[in-house]
């Protein structure tokens, strides 16, 4: 095998593994277990294997000894690390513990061979003042294997355990600091000052003899900080290592000062240094002075994207695209060609993806970072088209070197009269630069355009006009428990009033001022700086997060040394407007004071001849005794009503979401994904386990794994429980999982009914969280849609049983479920028969089945002959406010 076809071979490992992972990027709120997975194709993937290739490349070059084996046992090597690195990841996603066992242990041995092969290829080098950066590459084997063997243990704990946080930590620090990071250190010790084209002295620091054992002892120290639950250990390990970086980095500084980076390759390099300085800062700092363990576990998830983004993926692109052309060769005017491709658009690149990450790193709405995200990613995923615009320049190029190469005993062609060489023209890249900032700007204005209100872009200004007085009154305002502190201020006529205002509390809010200026979304832990002008009257503000007003989340300024009257917008926003929730009860004015969609509600009206009633029909539970699903967070406009629409909070697009069904003693595991704007969460009722943790409050973009046993059987509900929940629950965040009883009869149908309340907001907004507090709904809905039964009927044969479980979601309101002209022979509510196959007596039958918020049953009856037998909820004001549909029924 040629060099060149084996550096081809070998290197659409690489490549293959960046590609997964660009999709899995695109497609992951789709993927259980997302952000593990991108995580681990891109390190475990794409960075190992180029680590186990070009280390042994380096090495080979640095030694000037071949490695035992050759080629032929790295290609070994290469395919136990990919097939273990597939395991493992099928493992993972699949939940197969011994799966992962089997994957982990084929990458720890194959990391440990690694570092044995080098080991042995080091004692029979020939003497050379470089060898000494083979240990890197041999101490970051060692490291793999027990960052493997940490991530093992992990995969079998819950992520909730004290102990799990210090795995992790280790485990992070291992992989991260250890196996790349020492790579890293190895190889651009040489790999920096060749791009440069500086000389490399023989005084680098990475070479010399006590440099490596100072990364060897922060890294241990690092675990057994971990290992005796020592946080302040931990950072103190994780500081030795920064110091033995920054001496190193001081050789990097030094050259690039000398010799400024002007390829791609070199900015991209010179940038993921940076990074990989600031995030291991980052780390010491987040271990130390976090107050337990889980929370630095959860500070270390906030660095991924740094550590990804800005270390992992440039170091990588930017060493193949500096490698590459090189390894396949062809002489200077092949490698030449082939630099150009892999160069295209370089400082472009660079600047995106640093830029957009610093941008995503700071406090901005979730939908900007959606933005920069993709732009990011697009720029980073350009460099496989490149490579492939590369690979085939290479061989164009080399072809035509070939055909123009002089037959050998030929007379060399005379040359033409020389001319002066013309010098060419330096590249201007002003026009990088300014393309790139353009990009960055319209990706940042794409996501405010698209949520403008949470950065405060929506503001009016007040019409009351006093004199100024050039004075500042500036208060500090902090949010927490759903309250500001202080809820009121006074400012003196025309002062200009400027509020820090500060988010003490672990969930996302706001402040919006009757003004129409507004803060954005303040996330947690952050403060923001709101000047509010000069103020000339009293001004009433709140949090406009759907319910927080209603929680108590309101602040009001009030004036002194004038009359003391209240504002009112340049906008016509009054104290309800602006993203606000109406505190009246009426239903022609819902939130931010635009009329309310309840104006339009007709019941009488038949929805459009192309809608498609939900099926209510209940498919038999699967013989799994695993179940497994991804419940993603998605804000979709619906109609709930004929001609009614609301943007309703769902959980995979459907208001009820998806219904789960099970026997006793089924596991479900349900990965949630927070895709929408503001925070979520979600509650089994189905299952019995300490809420803290599984049934906790998440930021968008975030996710966790919710893992209970169905011990008890039931139709149960599960829903949001982020305060307030009568406004989450009502605005669609709901669902059902029904428990089989054991023993239970089959039937001809199953149905599933769950009932729940609109209050409705503006017409196609969301929901009127001031309504909600009313408790008196402007619809109600089987399945989520009124009367949708009604014009779309449900089926049964007359004679033959049928079984309906109904839930009643609320969040307010009972329900009483009745058939008109049936009667149920079998009633079960909350676990228990209230009557079964007629009682005791053999002929008893029940007429409702009566509900409470939250509880749930299920009804047996059979229909004595063909016609249509119209359900209801007997709060006939309920059903005649859509809780009703209708069994056709034939013969």
């Amino acid at each position: 095998m040629t060099r060149r076809l084996w550096h081809i071979i070998t290197g659409i490992l690489v490549p293959a593994w960046l590609f997964l992972t660009v999709v899995v990027v695109i497609v992951h709120r789709f993927i259980p277990v997302a952000p593990w997975l991108m995580v681990h194709l891109l390190l475990l993937g794409a960075v190992s294997s180029a680590v186990l290739i070009w280390s042994q490349h380096f090495a080979d070059t640095l030694l000037r000894h071949p490695a035992p084996g050759g080629r032929a046992f790295l290609g070994w090597r290469l395919a136990a690390h990919t097939t273990g690195a597939i395991v493992v990841i099928t493992g993972m996603i699949g939940g197969w513990w011994l799966v992962v066992l089997v994957g982990g242990i084929l990458v720890g041995a194959n990391a440990l061979a690694h570092a044995a092969i080098l080991a042995v290829q080091s004692r029979g080098a020939l003497p050379s003042r470089f060898a000494p950066l083979v240990r890197y590459y041999v101490a970051a084997g060692a490291a793999l294997a027990i960052g493997v063997t940490l991530g093992i243990l992990m995969a079998r704990m819950d992520d909730s355990e004290d102990t799990y946080a210090r795995l992790f930590i280790a485990h992070i620090g291992l992989n991260l600091l250890g196996w790349a990071g020492l790579t890293v250190i190895g190889t651009v010790a040489l790999l920096w000052p060749t791009i440069l084209h500086v000389r490399v002295t023989d005084g680098t620091r990475a070479a010399a003899r006590w440099t490596l054992p100072l990364f060897l002892v922060g890294l241990t120290v690092l675990g057994l900080g971990c290992l005796l639950g020592e946080r302040v250990i931990a950072g103190l390990g994780v500081l030795g290592y920064l110091a033995g970086l920054c001496l190193v980095f001081a050789d990097v500084v030094r050259q690039g000062r000398s010799a400024p980076a002007v390829t791609f390759a070199g900015w991209s390099i010179g940038s993921a240094l940076a990074w990989f300085g600031l995030c291991t800062l980052g780390f010491a700092v987040t271990v130390t002075v976090a107050p337990t363990w889980t929370a630095a576990a959860n500070g270390l998830e906030q660095l991924v994207p740094a550590f990804l983004v800005g270390f992992a993926a440039q170091i990588l692109l930017g060493a193949l695209t500096y490698l590459l052309p090189v390894v396949l060769g062809g002489g200077p005017r092949v490698v030449k060609a082939t630099s150009r491709e892999l160069e295209r658009g370089g400082l472009f690149r660079v600047i995106v993806v640093n830029g957009g990450l610093v941008l995503y790193l700071l406090p901005v709405p979730s939908l900007v970072k959606v933005a920069l995200s993709l732009l990011v990613v697009a720029a980073l995923s350009s460099f496989l088209v490149l490579m492939t615009r590369a690979l085939k320049t290479n061989r164009v190029v080399r072809r035509a070197a070939d055909a123009a190469a002089p037959v050998p005993g030929s007379r060399p062609a005379v040359p033409p009269a020389a001319q002066p060489a013309v010098p060419s023209p330096r590249p201007r890249r002003t026009g990088s630069v300014v393309v790139a900032a353009g990009a960055l700007l319209l990706a940042v204005t794409l996501g405010v355009a698209m949520d403008p209100v949470a950065l405060g872009v929506t503001g009016g200004l007040s019409v009351v006009s006093v004199p100024a007085t050039g004075h500042t009154t500036t208060v500090d305002v902090t949010m927490a428990g759903m309250r500001f502190s202080p809820d009121s201020v006074s400012v003196p006529v025309g002062d200009t009033l400027v509020i820090n205002l500060t988010n003490a509390d672990d969930r996302v809010h706001n402040l919006v001022l009757d003004t129409g200026i507004t803060s954005g979304s303040v996330n947690p832990g952050t403060t923001t700086v709101i000047e509010a002008g000069v103020v000339g009257a009293a001004i009433a503000g709140w949090c406009s997060i759907a319910g927080h007003k209603q929680l108590g989340m309101v602040f009001s300024v009030t004036v002194t040394g004038g009359a003391g009257g209240t504002s009112s917008s340049a906008t016509g926003a009054s104290a309800t407007g602006m993203g606000g929730m109406d505190m009246g009860t009426g239903a022609d004015a819902g939130a931010s004071g635009t009329p309310s969609a309840a104006q339009d509600v007709d019941l009488m009206k038949q929805p459009a001849t192309d809608f498609a009633a939900r099926d209510a029909r209940l498919a038999p539970a699967s013989a799994d005794t695993v179940h497994k699903l991804t419940l993603t967070v998605q804000n979709v406009e619906t109609e709930v009503s004929p001609g009614v629409r609301q943007t309703l909070w769902t959980y995979n697009g459907t208001a009820p979401g998806p219904t789960l069904h099970g026997h006793v003693g089924d596991i479900f595991e349900i990965t949630f994904v927070n895709g929408g704007t503001i925070d979520h969460s979600i509650d089994f009722h189905a299952g019995a386990l300490a809420p803290d943790k599984p049934m906790r409050t998440i930021m968008p973009g975030e996710s966790l794994t919710y893992r209970f046993t169905a011990t008890r059987s039931g139709i149960w509900l599960y829903h949001c429980s982020t305060m307030p929940m009568s406004a989450h629950i009502a605005n669609g965040m709901f669902g059902a999982v029904i428990i089989d009883p054991p023993g239970l009869a089959p039937v001809s149908a199953e149905y599933v009914l769950v009932q729940s309340e609109f209050y409705l907001g503006p017409e196609g907004g969301e929901v009127d969280a001031a309504r909600v507090a009313t408790q008196l709904p402007d619809l109600l809905a089987f399945n989520g849609y009124a009367n949708q039964y009604a014009d779309r009927p449900l089926t049964a044969r007359a004679g033959e049983t049928v079984r309906i479980w109904v839930l009643d979601a609320g969040p307010n309101v009972g329900s009483s479920f009745h058939v008109v002209g049936g009667q149920f022979d079998s009633v079960f509510k909350e676990g228990d028969y209230l009557l079964r196959d007629g009682g005791s007596t053999g002929t008893g039958g029940a007429q409702v089945l009566d509900l409470a918020a939250a509880q749930g049953g299920f009804v047996e009856l059979a229909f004595p002959e063909a016609g249509h037998y119209p359900f209801v909820s007997h709060v006939m004001s309920d059903a005649e406010k859509g809780a009703r549909g209708v069994f056709a029924v034939t013969p």
